[in-house]
């Protein structure tokens, strides 16, 4: 009998990564990084991606008000080993402390490109010649 392969995340990955990320979270706002990219920078982690052996968590972060994403992404990978340290408490049921890897979350970017399209006057006139032709019909 063979397992199914799927690319969905398991149950057990998604909620090992919302531990992981509420523990990321934790660290970061208790200011224990020392660093000043980081300490001066307001950090959301908006979601973390764990590998299925749970040994890599790739957490996606959004650092806020500051234009230059890419300095606070490499500041966080500088002290990925560091911040790893520090989940250690939070993250005590696991066998495997994981490796934790930063990346920039790109999504808020694609929502508001989606956005700009549904507004956007080609796709207005598309919708209100539709809603016309449901009022024929009707």
């Amino acid at each position: 009998m063979s397992k199914a392969t799927s690319s969905a995340p398991s149950q057990r990955m998604l909620r090992v990564g919302e531990q992981v990320r509420a523990a990321i979270t934790q660290v970061l706002q208790r200011g224990e990084v020392r660093d000043d990219i980081i300490e001066r920078t307001v950090i959301s982690v908006s979601e973390v991606r764990m590998s299925p052996d749970l040994k890599i968590a790739t957490a996606y972060v959004t650092p806020l008000g500051v234009a230059d994403h890419a300095k606070v992404i490499e500041a966080l990978n500088r002290n990925a080993k560091f911040i790893r340290g520090r989940l250690a408490g939070a993250l005590r049921q696991m066998k495997y402390m994981p490796e934790v890897r930063f990346r920039d979350d790109t999504s808020f970017d694609n929502y508001k490109k989606i956005d700009e399209l549904l507004r956007s006057p080609e796709v207005s006139r598309d919708l209100a010649t539709d809603a016309e032709k449901d009022d024929e019909n009707e």
